[in-house]
Order: structure tokens, then sequence, then C-alpha cells
């Protein structure tokens, strides 16, 4: 069992990126380290730092529920689109480290994903 991050078009052809939870969890800890701060000190992943002490355009993906909460509105998709190509942008990668390959063939997914959203008008959906 997993999650799905999906247009919320009602068309199964449609991009998606998926994870297991525990990879989800993984993917947004590493987005956290590029923004600065650590997921794990937050409030709602363990910590008790608020959210409101960090400035990130990527907040709603990151402090949103794994599966549960309301779906990304395409305006969040567009904040988020810019920080996310500019995080891709800043890594230096020879294709030695599978891990961090990882981490930006699945940010690139889900920048496709979010693209594919605000192109339709639809929100990101966690399912």
């Amino acid at each position: 069992m997993g999650l799905v991050l999906f247009p919320g078009d009602d068309d199964v052809t449609s991009p998606d990126i998926s994870w297991s939870y525990s990879g989800f969890n993984i993917f947004r800890e590493w987005l956290a380290q590029a923004e600065g701060f650590t997921l794990s000190d937050m409030y709602g992943f363990g910590g008790d730092r608020s959210w409101s002490s960090v400035s990130t355009t990527l907040e709603p993906l990151l402090h949103h529920p794994d599966d549960d909460g309301p779906d990304l509105t395409p305006a969040q998709c567009a904040a988020m689109l810019p920080r996310l190509e500019a995080i891709l942008g800043q890594q230096q990668h020879d294709g030695s480290d599978p891990v961090l390959q990882r981490r930006i063939d699945d940010t690139r997914r889900l920048v496709t994903v979010m693209r594919f959203c605000l192109g339709k008008d639809v929100g990101l959906v966690f399912g």
C-alpha cells in the first residue's frame, strides 16, 4: 500500500506519482533539507517547531497529511513549481548516487503532475 498524487480530473490516463508511505516521507525530508530545515523537528512530524517558523513555498506539500486532507489547489501548485524547479537546477549529479537520482526523478515527475494540474485547472489529489 502506498500513496499516489494525481490530478483531480477523473482521467485514469493522467500522469501521477506514487511512493510507499515511508518513501514519501523520505522525499519530503529531502525537500525540507533543501529548504534549510529538518522535517522531524516540525510539529506533526515528531518535533515541536512551528510551521510559522519556516518560510517555504513548499509548505502545502511538506505539511500535508499523507493521504488525507484537502487537495492542493492549482494556485498552490503554481506557487511551488518555481521552487521545485530551482531545487532540480541546484542538483549536481553525475549518476553515481542512485538515492539522489531517485529524489531527482521523483521531483521531475512531481513537477510534471503539477504542471498537468495547472493545464487542466484541477487540484492535486493525495490518495
